[in-house]
């Protein structure tokens, strides 16, 4: 009896205390950090549609615009010299219109007592009635003539006058001039750019998302970011579009968030941090991060098995605050050590 006595005590000596706590599941989120750039929602370089002088610049780099308002002025003396030509034209031609139309009435109204006449037989001849209907025929005709080329001869002078309007050269948008490429005095035309325009009140961030974590775009979500402008502020965009191409050569999508700016704080050109989601179709298994064991060989956790201490391999994940994501031969509801330390050793007793 002494001897057993001693064999139990030296065993309940050898067991090991230990806290034990459960390995649980659960889906997870992680962010990584994706570097982006701002671009304006809308920019455009402002061209003249027709060749001209310019007249006045009316504003200036950093002009705020509204949609329509007037920036550039443009003259051209040789259109003023073609629309003044081709409202002379549709005056000449409502002049022969009306001299037209005066004959006509004439032909009409002899064509109408030769036709009177014609109801005394032999009063006159029947050539004289018959040459009297085509000489109303032809003047008709001239008449309809004369119409067609005065619609001809206004549609030039709308045109004309239309050319000249766009000798002002308008704000297409609401904006921001950032650039002033022209000066009172300079030749413009469609080929060179007058003025640049940005929209920046809004942004686009285009992040470059890789194809491994394409799986968390969602139209509409809000995504934070970070610039190097504003250390510790964080801002937000809304998940917009994207281009549902593969980028072949680095294996990303090029994704679009819209971005509120309306008191102009962000830039085009900043690059900004995205902390873009990444979800997992599969729950993770989570344990204490006190749990995992480092050694130079291996990383385990220590679990319960049978009320005897084994060692399991895992692979660290992503850490979930006290909690960390690990891989292994693990299930949920396993029991496991939760300060592990490798001085428990494989088969010692759990008390």
């Amino acid at each position: 009896m002494r001897i057993l006595l001693l064999f139990l005590a030296a065993a309940a000596a050898h067991a090991q205390n230990a806290e034990l706590v459960r390995v649980i599941s659960k889906p997870i989120e992680q962010t990584v950090k994706l570097p982006g750039e701002f671009t304006p929602f809308d920019s455009v370089e402002l061209r003249a549609r027709v060749t001209g002088y310019v007249e006045r610049v009316l504003v200036d780099r950093g002009a705020f615009v509204k949609r329509g308002q007037l920036l550039v002025e443009l003259t051209a003396p040789e259109m003023k010299a073609q629309i003044a030509e081709a409202q002379a034209r549709v005056k000449t031609a409502e002049s022969q219109q009306a001299e037209a139309a005066a004959r006509q009435a004439a032909a009409e109204s002899t064509c109408d007592r030769l036709k009177t006449a014609a109801q005394t037989p032999g009063a006159i001849a029947a050539n004289e009635l018959v040459q009297a209907e085509k000489n109303v025929d032809a003047a008709k005709a001239a008449v309809a003539a004369i119409a067609e080329s005065i619609s001809a001869a206004k549609a030039a002078v709308a045109s004309l006058l239309q050319l000249e309007a766009y000798l002002n050269v308008t704000a297409p948008f609401n904006g921001v001039v950032t650039d002033r490429l022209v000066s009172p005095g300079a030749l413009a035309g469609p080929t060179a750019p007058l003025l640049k325009i940005d929209d920046n009140t809004r942004l686009r961030l285009v992040v470059a998302v890789p194809e491994a974590n394409a799986g968390a775009i969602a139209t509409g979500a809000r995504v934070p970011f970070t610039v190097p402008a504003y250390p510790g502020e964080k801002f937000q965009g809304a998940i917009a579009r994207n281009s549902h191409t593969v980028d072949p050569k680095t294996r990303t999508l090029a994704v679009e968030l819209d971005v509120a700016n309306p008191g102009l704080r962000l830039a085009p050109g900043m690059y900004p941090e995205v902390a873009w989601p990444v979800r997992r179709s599969q729950p993770a298994l989570l344990v204490p991060t006190t749990s995992v064991v480092t050694t130079t060989e291996r990383t385990f956790v220590i679990r319960d098995e049978a009320g005897k201490a084994e060692w399991v391999d895992v692979k660290k994940g992503v850490p979930q605050g006290d909690l960390i994501a690990v891989m292994g031969q693990l299930k949920p509801g396993d029991a496991i050590v939760k300060r592990g330390s490798d001085e428990i050793r494989p088969g010692a007793k759990l008390r």
